[in-house]
């Protein structure tokens, strides 16, 4: 039985609705009773990049494990003016920003902060850098479906064939 933990206190209805492509969600009755809600302030967060320490997006993960190969879900606290240095990840991920404003491109791309329920994709092997505005910082929710979720140097580029998206409502044709 699978245990999914849902977030009160945050922009849960944000969450879900940028999530969920039909509108609605309904569950089978054996789903439903393998639901556990999850206040905020049980969440337990370490860091994203150990090796970075306090340095790091602050990583709570809700399920998975983001250390092996199997579908992960975390929620990523940035701090006011964190950027990281460029980098890639070893697998692609989708994600959405509960609070604040987070900025996620290619490492030349001017700062397009994103706010809440805006959502990016970050192919596998794509140089890029992620931030959080100066004096508000950000929380993001990541979701992966293959694990695990490395970071390497941006010298280790590759092309997968994806294309990284940022949609944003001011930045849409």
């Amino acid at each position: 039985m699978r245990t999914v933990k849902l977030l009160s206190g945050l922009s849960l209805m944000t969450l879900v609705s940028a999530c969920n492509d039909a509108g609605s969600i309904s569950y089978t009755d054996e789903q439903k009773q393998s639901v556990t809600v999850t206040t905020p302030d049980q969440v337990s967060y370490q860091p994203l990049n150990p090796a970075r320490g306090d340095a790091s997006p602050q990583a709570g993960v809700l399920w998975g494990d983001i250390t092996k190969d199997v579908p992960s879900g975390m929620l990523l606290k940035f701090a006011e003016g964190f950027s990281s240095p460029p980098h890639i990840h070893n697998i692609t991920y989708r994600a959405i920003v509960i609070d604040g404003e987070i900025h996620n491109d290619d490492p030349d791309a001017a700062n397009m902060w994103m706010g809440p329920g805006t959502f990016w994709t970050q192919p596998a092997g794509e140089v890029h850098i992620t931030s959080a505005r100066p004096g508000v910082g950000g929380t993001g929710f990541l979701e992966i479906m293959e694990g695990p979720y490395l970071v390497h140097p941006g010298d280790k580029a590759f092309d997968n064939g994806e294309r990284p998206l940022n949609l944003v409502s001011s930045n849409m044709i």
